[in-house]
């Protein structure tokens, strides 16, 4: 048997460029710095975008800030108006409240005093009726005759 000590190992020949893949180092290079150039250029591009993005943003945010506190400020002129309004309307409501309570104690202050004197004097209801009765019922009686 042979062993694989005994047998010699294939050197590795330098590994020599084909004529196919080279290219000259010279060519390369000045691509690499036209395409790094491009590059460069572009981000520098995108840099000044997001630059003119980032100060429109600022502009418009400002403004809406700006008309947000307007429109804060006037709304809370208004709530404070309307809070003016409500109170007054609370108060005129509960004065007429105040109004009407009294004008009913009055009345009720009125119908008891009207009631206390009809029932010190009901016979004088009684004879007004009477009164009032007796020429209907004279005129009745003449007419029948």
């Amino acid at each position: 048997m042979a062993t694989s000590d005994s047998t010699p190992l294939p050197v590795s020949a330098p590994l020599a460029p084909k004529k196919e893949n080279i290219i000259p180092v010279g060519s390369k290079i000045a691509e690499l710095n036209e395409s790094r150039t491009e590059l460069l250029s572009r981000i520098q591009g995108l840099k000044q975008d997001l630059q003119n993005w980032r100060s429109k943003l600022d502009t418009q945010v400002k403004i809406y800030r700006d008309e947000l506190t307007e429109l804060k400020k006037t709304l809370n002129v208004e709530v404070e108006q309307l809070r003016t309004e409500f109170q007054e309307l609370r108060n005129t409501l509960h004065q007429q409240q105040e109004d009407v309570t009294a004008s009913l104690r009055n009345l009720g202050l009125q119908d008891v005093s009207e009631g206390a004197k009809d029932a010190e004097d009901p016979k004088v209801e009684a004879k007004d009726e009477e009164v009032h009765t007796s020429p209907i019922k004279e005129n009745v009686q003449e007419v029948q005759k």
